[in-house]
């Protein structure tokens, strides 16, 4: 553990006493936050100084606890008997004065922005009641904690309250019936995946739960699943929240070498991690051998996540690995990724169907399972001058498809653009015309995990290369 700057804790406050004085927006919105933990507020302070965002407060019913109003100035008389002492105080003076006093009671005090004289501070709140997230910058930075405040709440629905709750239901069943460690963290994370993908706990939500639990403490292995997750075209920000939690839920991980260092740091840590990457013209894992390995994993009581570069149903594979694991009745889910067609349209800036150039897009693929050409392409359809055409995997036959193209009737001087490790910190990116294609992909190299894109969208980007070179190259950033 490293250093802290404070303590986060969770204070109880329900059914306790709650000490205030001042009456402008800063005590009512902390007014507010005690009430709503249940707390017994009482407020200290003359009527005549109560602005209107604390009269239209105490004029309010609160969520919980209660709130009542003493027409006179605070003294050291309030605090016997009180949890928490909050002053919402102008002067240095009366400050430092009902501070003393607070402590001399022993009463943990706050002054409203005012650090020096704080034994605790409010952070900024995520509010998912039971779940409650608090986030405090030790007062150096409040605008970062309500920016960082703003991220978590992306990340956690409101329904998440919903689900806390059915949560305290069924616990006891759970720590009652499933022994400690993997049967109850499947369960767990089970039921963490409803909570974030369902929008509220439906009518049978608990009826499911428990069944799930009667399953597990049955049988280790009804806690076995697959979740085939796009990882992206490998930058770790564009994976989906989605993506990113089925990681953290993994216990076995099959990732291709296309995977980045940075994607798989965000895996749970205990997850065993196994490469089984395919690439053309590489020894790798068969297909049958991986269908395998999720088939043995997931009937062990594993989760298993196959993670894909791009999109997991864009030439990933994914209808063999799909047909495996249902045959075996093995539950699947799919997590779709960003595919590398997407990442080339924002690597080179461009819209892929500009409606003045391309009133179509096709995604393709390069190469055959025997490595060649696809020869049950049609390739008069893809010799279309209204369209842009993406060839993935199509590094070591570009020369070729640049011929097939031009020999079905599509100008030599239609534009192209070339990328290979799309979005990664060694991206190369390269533009020209559809005869130079064979030579671009030459000079990024063959060997790279290579993407075409042939079309009129890309016509700025060909123009430029040819005032230079036949193709600019260039890495980014």
């Amino acid at each position: 553990m490293g250093e802290l700057a404070t303590l986060p804790v969770f204070f109880d406050l329900k059914g306790k006493r709650a000490v205030m004085t001042g009456g402008g927006a800063g005590a009512a919105w902390k007014a507010e936050l005690l009430t709503a933990t249940g707390a017994a507020v009482e407020l200290y302070v003359p009527r005549e100084d109560l602005g209107d965002e604390m009269a239209d407060f105490l004029a309010s019913e609160p969520v919980s606890g209660t709130i009542i109003h003493h027409d006179r100035p605070w003294a050291t008389d309030i605090f016997t008997g009180a949890a928490i002492a909050v002053g919402d105080i102008e002067s240095e003076a009366e400050a430092q004065a009902f501070v003393c006093a607070a402590r001399a009671a022993g009463v943990p005090v706050n002054v409203v922005d005012k650090p020096a004289y704080c034994d605790f501070r409010f952070g900024s709140i995520v509010n998912r009641s039971p779940v409650v997230v608090g986030i405090s910058t030790d007062g150096a930075a409040p605008i970062l904690g309500q920016a960082i405040r703003r991220r978590i709440e992306t990340l956690m629905p409101p329904a998440l309250a919903g689900w806390a709750s059915l949560a305290s239901k069924v616990r006891g069943e759970v720590m009652d019936r499933l022994a400690p460690g993997p049967l109850r963290r499947a369960f767990w994370e089970r039921f963490s995946d409803s909570a974030f993908t369902t929008r509220s706990p439906g009518a049978n939500a608990e009826e499911d739960a428990r069944g799930f639990v009667a399953d597990l403490a049955h049988s280790a292995a009804a806690g076995g699943r697959v979740t085939l997750v796009g990882a992206g075209p490998g930058e770790a920000e564009l994976l989906t929240l989605k993506a990113v939690r089925a990681l953290q839920a993994a216990d076995v991980i099959l990732f291709d070498d296309l995977v980045s260092d940075d994607i798989l740091e965000l895996a749970r840590r205990e997850a065993k991690r196994m490469l089984v990457g395919k690439r053309a013209a590489r020894e790798s894992c068969r297909q049958e051998d991986i269908n395998a390995l999720m088939v043995r994993f997931a009937k062990a009581g594993k989760h298993v996540v196959r993670l894909k570069s791009g999109d997991v149903s864009v030439f990933g594979r994914a209808g063999e690995e799909l047909d495996e694991l249902r045959r075996e009745n093995i539950p699947v889910a799919i997590v779709p990724g960003i595919t590398a067609a997407s990442a080339l349209a924002a690597a080179f800036g461009v819209s892929l169907t500009h409606r003045d150039r391309a009133q179509q897009v096709r995604f393709v693929t390069g190469h055959s399972k025997k490595g060649g050409l696809p020869e049950d392409l049609e390739w008069a359809a893809l010799a279309d001058d209204h369209a842009t055409t993406i060839f993935y995997m199509g590094g070591r036959m570009a020369a070729k498809i640049a011929d097939r193209l031009i020999a079905h009737g599509l100008p030599a001087d239609t534009p192209v653009a070339v990328a290979a490790n799309l979005s990664r910190d060694d991206e190369t990116r390269a533009a020209g015309t559809l005869e130079n294609l064979g030579a671009i992909v030459g000079r990024i190299g063959v060997d790279r995990p290579i993407l075409i894109g042939v079309g009129r969208v890309f016509t700025e980007h060909a123009e430029a290369a040819e005032t230079g070179a036949p193709a600019a190259i260039s890495a980014a950033g």
